[in-house]
């Protein structure tokens, strides 16, 4: 796995590295020779344009510009002021030696001139902001990274995509879209979620010591980006030896009359995802309609208000089939009342390992009055649990306003973390769901790769849920790490909505259409764990 820094926390491994005798300007050297090496990997870099700004990320460019020139490479550095006005000592420095090793240099150019110096690019280093920035690009750098991403030449970003927040992952004005980064010491959160997916391009981690990974695992990483290989453990054994209940029986507690769609589509997701035996329990008006769905699938129909929502008299039927089941899933389509969180309430005290979403995490919030966090003692239970929230829906279960609900990466880990840490059990995961996803619990957080933005669509969060109830289901009774078994489970739900893309396209995928690739999408990625030398890039 590879571990993920905060700011605050890449600015204290700088800080360390200094103490163990790596240096500013050793760092800074070693910063733009990464650069420049990725520049040349690129093939055919016989002209490269190096956008400079006024910090030690501009002092990256001048550093990556000498080391190509002095690889034959005719290098020109835009600068908006004369190297000698640099303010910063070692941004300075670096800019003379590149000036007087005879790097070219274009300063304060209009923009026709920066678009005629583009033109004859075939890479463009982009050093323009480091990882401090926040906030919007001022002049003239708007008008560079607006040129930048008009020119046809390969965009390589040191450390981060200027005027992106490689905190936070947005971009509230210009920003670089790059075709590669090449981030110093560890990846930052704000590459791997929101405007940073559409920006980063290919991510290249460069150490820069060899201290660096140990002082980077000190400073407690915020998260850690998963390998297929790290999911090892989390495989269900292939065997023959095997009847439908060994596989897994899979109660799913969800729907209501107005939404059918969501429970059903949730525990079709469970059998695709491998569990022998699939159970769905619904209010019996919307029983009706999941019976002419559901051919394989057991449907029984539960009391129900006039709104054709659970009603309490449910409860102890619930009971019973969740005794007989391995896993359980509550909450999809389900509504919010006082029947159905009494259902969340019952399903929380059984013992079998449980999923809740949607609707039962709505219900879990009105029980604990939007505060999740101030009352551990809801969720602390024997079995596992797991809680699959949107930023929406997290920001209830800790009294968020919709309004302050958690709106980056690094938010959603926080308020993930506000929960679990109450908690404090190891059987107790958050899978935090954006435009990247966190699996948190109290050991760690583990960030599986995103799927394409096709799964942004009604009904993907149902389908995440039964596949992640069945997976459970597969391994009850195991000693299974829940983090990373949760993690793949969102690797699958990923693949499978990039084989749904390529069958249906981009802008068409429904629902529906992945749940048909489930099982696809789980035998190559599990493939692909068990050989990872033959992984392809995803």
């Amino acid at each position: 796995m590879q571990p993920v820094l905060n700011i605050d926390d890449v600015k204290r491994v700088e800080v360390a590295l200094t103490r163990e005798g790596v240096s500013v300007a050793e760092l800074m050297h070693r910063a733009g020779f990464a650069a420049a090496r990725e520049a040349l990997e690129f093939g055919g870099a016989d002209n490269v344009v190096v956008l400079v700004g006024l910090g030690n990320n501009g002092g990256d460019g001048w550093v990556a510009a000498e080391a190509l020139h002095e690889r034959g490479v005719n290098v020109t550095v835009s600068s908006p002021i004369e190297p000698d006005a640099l303010s910063g000592d070692l941004a300075r420095q670096v800019a003379q030696s590149a000036v007087r090793a005879g790097v070219s240099v274009l300063v304060g150019p209009s923009r026709d001139e920066l678009e005629a110096l583009l033109a004859t690019a075939d890479v463009v280093l982009d050093c323009m902001f480091g990882t401090g920035f926040h906030g919007e690009v001022r002049p003239p750098f708007d008008i560079w990274i607006e040129c930048v991403n008009a020119c046809p030449a390969r965009v390589v970003s040191v450390d981060v995509p200027s005027g992106l927040s490689a905190e936070t992952g947005r971009a509230e004005g210009a920003c670089v879209v790059a075709d590669m980064t090449v981030t110093m010491l560890s990846l930052k959160p704000g590459l791997l979620a929101d405007d940073g997916r559409d920006v980063c391009g290919a991510i290249v981690v460069a150490p820069l010591a060899e201290q660096t990974e140990r002082l980077v695992v000190d400073e407690d990483p915020v998260a850690w980006r998963a390998d297929l290989a790290d999911y090892l453990d989390a495989l269900v054994p292939r065997t023959s030896a095997v009847d439908k209940y060994a596989r897994g029986s899979v109660l799913v507690v969800g729907g209501s009359r107005r939404y059918p769609g969501a429970a059903i589509m949730a525990a079709r997701a469970a059998a695709r995802m491998g569990a022998g035996y699939v159970t769905l329990a619904m209010p019996a008006s919307a029983a009706a309609v999941a019976q002419t769905h559901l051919l394989e699938i057991p449907v029984v129909p539960l009391p129900e208000d006039a709104n054709g929502a659970f009603t309490a008299q449910a409860v102890d039927v619930v009971r019973k089939l969740a005794e007989r089941s391995s896993a359980v899933l509550v909450g999809p389509g389900m509504r919010v009342g006082g029947g159905p969180s009494a259902l969340v309430s019952a399903l929380l005290e059984c013992d079998a390992p449980l999923v809740v979403d949607a609707d039962g995490l709505n219900c879990l919030a009105r029980l604990t009055s939007g505060g999740l966090q101030n009352y551990p003692e809801v969720i602390r239970r024997s079995a596992p649990l797991v809680l699959t929230p949107h930023r929406g829906e997290l920001g209830r279960l800790v009294g968020r306003s919709a309004a302050a609900a958690p709106a980056s990466l690094v938010e959603q880990l926080s308020a993930a973390r506000e929960i679990v840490w109450s908690d404090g059990g190891s059987g107790l995961v958050v899978v935090t769901k954006g435009t990247a996803t966190g699996c948190v619990s109290v050991e760690k957080a583990v960030l599986p790769k995103p799927g394409p933005a096709a799964l942004a669509t009604a009904g993907s969060g149902d389908v995440l849920a039964g596949m992640m109830v069945s997976a459970l289901a597969q391994h009850h009774g195991e000693d299974v790490d829940l983090t990373l078994l949760a993690a793949y489970v969102c690797e699958v739900h990923a693949y499978a909505g990039s084989l749904a893309v390529e069958r249906v396209g981009s802008r068409a995928v429904m629902a529906g259409d992945v749940i048909d690739v489930i099982g696809i999408a789980s035998d190559a990625v599990d493939e692909h764990v068990a050989y990872p030398d033959d992984s392809p890039e995803r």
